[in-house]
């Protein structure tokens, strides 16, 4: 910068002296620092807490939390708690597995969250409609299976009573044609043939050949009309929402995935940002290696983005992608933001990530890209990168100004310099978690240890028992110098692991549990008030 200043003044101003140049030079750069400065600070999110809960948890008569008045009477808990941030977990349709981070678009929004009763109030359902179904037996619980079966057959009721000529829907599907045309067309394509994933579709289709494309178009027309309906109400519905909470004073924290599902609307529309073979298969997935969570590492299975290819076009698909979250959301939690940097690669045909190879990413160019879009919306990055840190993430941090996180769950080893110890903080500028949805709950996670080895948490936190565990951890984050602090609703309420949401690399029960019809007692809301007085949150 100094050099190229330098060399500009010379060719402009020969006659003057070079220790101007240099003084002036010097101002420049100092100037420069002081807006960075300024630029950096109004990243930052307000002081504050809240309470990460996923919308499928929230309460309802109809087997899966929705977009509905649980969903309201959330909103009025946090104003009640005086917290100011929802943490959401990513919001997508689900795929095999009912993965949020596994979705069948990075545009799209989860028909399971539609609200059936709003849809009763359009006169589009009976109440007597959607009880003929059967929802599931436990209100703590997702029978995934049950909503995959009927949630659509309800929903296709709902759509044979409304106007497809309605000027609202004209407009929303005009508006979002960029995304919505493939999307609807992949999805009833995917109906059509069964659900196979799309490497499996007759090669036409799978190459997008327009003559194919254009034949199924006229053939599943109603299919495609109602799969854009569906985004129509889901997005409906979330604009209230958002417009209620933002009114409320309370801000939603979206989660950003940083891969997508192989078999997806975007790998399928957009093959060559992706690094596959002429067949669709991926030349390498997505994982990470051996870490003290998974000692073989883990294959996630997610096709590895063409980052030379997307680079060509100012890496726009990313843009439109976080420029659409940016109208949902206050703030985006961006998941595993080292791989900007450095990711992993696993042989498609690996068993596990211990064969995996590192990559470089795209770095600056990616974040300077996502910048030009994103507005006044905050992003906060996941930055946990296993065993050791990965070089040049945290300088990218610091040039952009992301906040990234801390897990007090992950504090207390044998190391005092650990760095997710609130005493080792040494910016403000960071969002704490006492556990995330990939980890046990603060009750489940210390139920097994001993006292020797809780020895130096209990002297950290002052306390004496097991028992006391979970309100000092949440304290201790509520008092720490971050910016902001997030707390599970599963841990706010004491809940050992039968309430955790993910265990990562296994399958079968996970991002199943619901809050059902428990509250949080007065005593313990005042309590959470309290907390969040006292320590200005």
């Amino acid at each position: 910068m100094a050099k190229t200043l330098l060399k500009v003044a010379n060719s402009l101003t020969k006659n003057v002296s070079s220790n101007k140049i240099i003084t002036d030079t010097k101002k420049s750069e100092k100037n420069e620092r002081k807006d960075r400065g300024r630029s950096l600070d109004a990243k930052r999110m307000a002081r504050g807490a809240g309470i990460l809960l996923a919308i499928t948890s929230l309460p309802s008569s109809y087997g899966i939390g929705t977009l509905g008045d649980a969903a309201f009477q959330f909103i009025d808990l946090l104003v009640d708690l005086k917290q100011r941030y929802w943490q959401v977990l990513p919001i997508g349709p689900t795929s095999f597995g009912d993965s949020p981070y596994q979705s069948y678009s990075a545009f799209a929004g989860n028909p399971y969250l539609i609200d059936l009763d709003d849809l009763v109030q359009e006169k589009l359902l009976s109440v007597e409609e959607i009880r003929s179904f059967h929802w599931g037996n436990d209100e703590a619980d997702i029978d995934y299976a049950m909503i995959y079966e009927n949630r659509f057959k309800v929903l296709k009721m709902a759509f044979a009573r409304f106007d497809i000529e309605n000027e609202a829907f004209v407009r929303f599907c005009e508006e979002n044609a960029g995304w919505l045309s493939d999307y609807a067309l992949y999805t009833a394509l995917k109906k059509h043939f069964g659900d196979e994933e799309w490497q499996k579709w007759d090669e036409p289709l799978r190459s997008r050949d327009p003559e194919a494309l254009k034949e199924y178009e006229t053939t599943l027309h109603a299919d495609i009309l109602f799969y854009e309906f569906c985004q129509f109400e889901f997005f409906k519905q979330w604009k209230k929402l958002k417009e209620y909470a933002n009114n409320r004073g309370i801000q939603l924290i979206g989660d950003l995935p940083f891969y997508v599902a192989l078999d997806s609307v975007d790998v399928w529309a957009n093959r060559e940002l992706f690094l596959l073979e002429e067949d669709g298969t991926p030349k390498g997935v997505a994982g990470s290696p051996p870490d003290a969570f998974s000692e073989n590492g883990q294959k996630w299975g997610s096709p590895v983005y063409n980052w030379s290819r997307m680079e060509e076009d100012g890496f726009a698909w990313w843009q439109a992608r976080m420029l659409e979250h940016a109208k949902l959301f206050d703030v985006i939690r961006l998941d595993h933001f080292a791989a900007i940097v450095k990711y992993y690669v696993v042989p498609n045909k690996a068993e596990d990530g211990r064969s995996g190879k590192w990559s470089r990413g795209p770095g600056k160019k990616l974040t300077d890209a996502i910048e030009k879009v994103i507005g006044d919306t905050h992003i906060i990055v996941e930055d946990i990168a296993g065993k050791s840190p990965i070089p040049g993430v945290k300088k990218l941090m610091a040039r952009t100004g992301w906040p990234g996180i801390k897990i007090l769950m992950f504090a207390f080893g044998d190391d005092t310099a650990n760095e997710h110890l609130p005493h080792n903080y040494t910016d403000c500028n960071l969002v704490v978690y006492a556990g995330t949805h990939d980890n046990e709950t603060i009750v489940g996670y210390f139920r097994d240890k001993t006292d020797y080895e809780l020895a130096y948490l209990y002297e950290y936190l002052n306390i004496k028992y097991k028992e006391e565990i979970p309100d000092a951890l949440i304290r201790a984050a509520y008092a720490s110098i971050a910016d902001v602090v997030i707390i599970q609703m599963q841990d706010l309420m004491k809940l050992g692991n039968e309430a955790r949401m993910n265990a990562p690399s296994t399958v079968g029960r996970n991002w199943r549990w619901r809050i059902g019809t428990d509250e949080l007692s007065e005593e313990r809301r005042a309590w959470i008030r309290t907390l969040a007085s006292v320590y200005h949150r």
